[in-house]
């Protein structure tokens, strides 16, 4: 990130780029607007820092340039002539904040670094929604750029071409039902029929007709054939969602249903050869459940041919964003309307979100965000919810868990953490302190 320093005292300018280089800021000094004005464009990763009063071009007008070229750069105005209505003004016409000279350094280090990461944010929105849409293959279906979204990738890759029953696991709404869809349109069974079954909320009676199927005259009320999920799944996948929720009298049933692949409708004798592979998909552990006596064994080691497990999204936040947009993009198309732009706030409150209801939740999210409704009981806006912290205490947050990230894959090695998180060690050590962090604890 580039701190563009404007003003026309060279001295003031060049004292101003001699601290913040110590501070480890990459700096550019320019002694006119009009120059400045020149190396900029929408998607310049830069924070400008420009003095209020200069001839020809001030600080106010150049603000306005900066607005129209790109509304979401950060300018930050600075004067020794500063005065309430000239900060007002400044501020309200767009600028990220109004300083008075001489300059608070501690202040300046902090604002800076706010800006940088607010403009970061925007930056990595728009390249991502630019990506999104190159996006092709497996990596359109199943999105993140996290490392277990991409082992999860390679996984269903593999797995999707030996015909193996799986299980995936996964807390409520984390994308279990698109993995097992992933499992199946990859495979040599892709032309076949995706056929898939909820076991929660079903009494017995009504999921054995679901799954097995019934002639007519079975039972009271069955007055037509039914074909089952089993027999429809015939030759394609059979997906068995919140299968822990399965009566144990069912389970013995689908046990012999999976060793025989063969089944018999109810009412029936007549044995019905099926071709397909099963997929389990679970909330809970079915080796606990097993050892509790609430789930088989027996059943549990044939469908364990292989597993595959989603983490929550508060555990992989690097897909918070990614998945935000996508949803967001198809909503746009939904519902015919144009992506606004997504505000470094309104993106910094869902980073710093937990997610409880997963992607689920942020598909929700982005849908109400494309509509334009915030007066919601889930996740609002962070200017309409009362109950989030400060936009200084979740910056404070976001910038402890960037770092927490960084000294965790550098094993605590301190050049090592700084390259990754582009900074000096310097500042590293600066911010470490802050936070109070010790690089003993991520060795």
């Amino acid at each position: 990130m580039l701190i563009v320093i404007i003003d026309d005292d060279q001295e003031v300018a060049s004292a101003l780029s001699e601290m913040l280089e110590l501070e480890g800021f990459t700096v550019a000094v320019f002694y006119s607007a009009e120059q400045a004005l020149q190396t900029l464009n929408a998607n310049s990763p830069a924070i400008i820092l420009s003095d209020v009063r200069m001839p020809k071009m001030g600080g106010l007008s150049l603000l306005g340039q900066i607005q129209k070229l790109d509304s979401s750069l950060p300018v930050i105005l600075m004067s020794g002539h500063g005065d309430i209505p000239m900060a007002i003004n400044a501020m309200e016409k767009g600028a990220h904040y109004f300083l008075e000279k001489p300059l608070d350094p501690e202040k300046l280090v902090s604002l800076l670094n706010q800006a940088s990461q607010q403009r970061r944010l925007v930056l990595e929105s728009r390249t991502l929604q630019k990506d999104l849409r190159q996006l092709s293959g497996i990596e359109k279906f199943i999105i993140g750029k996290s490392e277990a979204i991409i082992s999860i990738r390679q996984s269903v890759l593999a797995l999707s071409q030996v015909n193996v029953d799986t299980i995936i696991y996964g807390d409520t709404g984390s994308g279990k039902d698109v993995v097992a869809q992933a499992l199946h349109l990859y495979s040599p069974r892709r032309d076949k029929r995706f056929v898939a079954i909820n076991c929660g909320g079903m009494s017995e009676s009504l999921i054995e007709s679901e799954l097995f199927g019934h002639e007519v005259g079975s039972f009271t009320g069955a007055n037509k054939l039914h074909i089952g999920k089993i027999e429809a799944a015939n030759g394609g996948t059979l997906f068995l969602d919140e299968i822990e929720s399965m009566p144990l009298s069912v389970q013995i049933k689908l046990l012999r249903v999976l060793q025989d692949r063969c089944i018999e409708r109810l009412g029936s004798s007549q044995p019905i050869n099926v071709k397909m592979t099963v997929i389990a998909a679970s909330k809970d552990n079915l080796v606990t459940l097993s050892n509790k006596g609430l789930f088989r064994k027996d059943l549990f080691y044939r469908l364990n041919v292989a597993s595959i497990s989603i983490p929550s999204l508060c555990q992989r936040r690097g897909d918070i964003l990614p998945l935000f947009l996508h949803y967001a993009e198809l909503a746009c198309t939904r519902y015919n309307k144009k992506m606004p732009e997504i505000s470094p706030q309104y993106t910094d409150s869902m980073l710093s979100h937990n997610w409880p209801g997963n992607v689920r939740e942020l598909k929700n999210a982005a849908d109400r965000f494309i509509l334009g409704i915030t007066e919601s009981s889930g996740y609002t806006t962070p200017e309409l919810d009362e109950n989030m912290n400060g936009y200084d205490e979740r910056m404070d947050q976001f910038e402890r868990q960037l770092l927490e990230e960084g000294l965790r894959t550098g094993n605590g090695q301190i050049k090592e953490t700084a390259e990754l998180l582009n900074m000096t060690s310097k500042t590293l050590y600066r911010k470490m302190k802050k936070h109070f962090l010790d690089k003993n604890t991520y060795k």
